[in-house]
């Protein structure tokens, strides 16, 4: 049993198989929980390209620390799947992705109750989405957004009643200004957030170029200025993609590798989940008060 670096003890189990249908590959997840308490709030988080359930430990056991109730599952664009652009798959994979975290919060009692019980711990009105990159745009679904077509019109709505708040890390940008490659091959990147009513966090980096907009890294932000009130935006000066390293440490991708941009993410999203789900809004409020402190290294701005 794992113990975070406050002594506290968590609890991981892995793998749990959930129901779902059209995939081809089981769907499977990973859970994370503290040892004790109850009532706990959960959060389901949907990873980065080519990550899995074993991804983003620097996060995952942080926010299991500060009582939060964790599950991960391994997206069919995971590179231990091995499915490429070629793949007759590769070009639904974005619905497969939202259909995975649709099938876990349906099936969530079931989940939990093979994670030791878990089910009867959790606080059932207190569930959160997050996700990085991909994975933000992914949950970004669940809280309302859309995907436009090539018209420009909205498309389905994915949003689930159950999630109540989110947060969005390094989530896709609007506009027409996706690069060749991405327009090519990656033509879902394109939300609409006027339709993302469901509260949520921003997270963005200062220095977060993608390679798939001709944009700077305020295309990082259109999540915060586009949807509709309430959200919060945490801007990071210098961080990159990873913003220090959320996917795991010493991580190749990880370009400004930085523990505390990353202790700062992961605590920046407890504190705003604990405020948004109506559990505890001190951290929240202290985190406004901190930013004032912080020499424009991070700022918070909320609407």
């Amino acid at each position: 049993m794992p113990t975070d670096q406050f002594g506290r003890q968590i609890i991981a189990v892995k793998p749990i198989t959930v129901p779902s249908t059209d995939r081809g590959i089981e769907l499977r997840v990973k859970v994370t929980a503290p040892a004790s308490g109850e009532n706990l709030p959960v959060i389901v988080f949907s990873h980065g390209n080519a990550w899995s359930l074993d991804g983003y430990e620097p996060l995952v056991d942080r926010w299991a620390t500060a009582g939060f109730v964790v599950v991960q599952p391994t997206h069919l664009d995971s590179r231990r799947n091995g499915i490429g652009f070629d793949d007759p798959r590769s070009g639904s994979i974005w619905r497969v992705r939202i259909a995975d975290l649709h099938a876990i919060l349906d099936n969530l009692d079931g989940i939990l109750a093979k994670a030791g019980g878990l089910d009867s711990r959790i606080e059932h009105d207190r569930i959160a989405v997050v996700g990085h990159s991909w994975g933000a745009q992914t949950v970004g679904a669940l809280l309302g957004a859309r995907v436009l077509d090539a018209a420009g019109v909205p498309g389905e709505d994915f949003s689930h009643p159950a999630v109540k708040a989110g947060a969005l890390i390094a989530a896709t940008g609007t506009g027409d200004t996706l690069t060749p490659f991405a327009a090519e091959h990656l033509p879902f990147m394109k939300p609409h957030y006027f339709t993302m009513t469901t509260p949520a966090l921003v997270i963005a980096g200062g220095k977060d170029q993608s390679a798939m907009s001709t944009r700077g890294p305020d295309w990082f932000t259109d999540a915060y200025h586009l949807s509709p009130a309430p959200k919060g935006l945490l801007s990071i000066a210098e961080g990159e993609h990873t913003l220090g390293g959320i996917a795991g440490e010493k991580v190749a991708e990880t370009t400004d590798e930085d523990p505390t941009r990353v202790a700062l993410v992961a605590d920046a999203i407890s504190a705003y989940l604990l405020h948004a789900l109506k559990v505890d809004g001190t951290a929240w409020t202290a985190l406004h008060d901190e930013a004032a402190t912080s020499d424009g290294a991070w700022s918070i701005r909320s609407k």
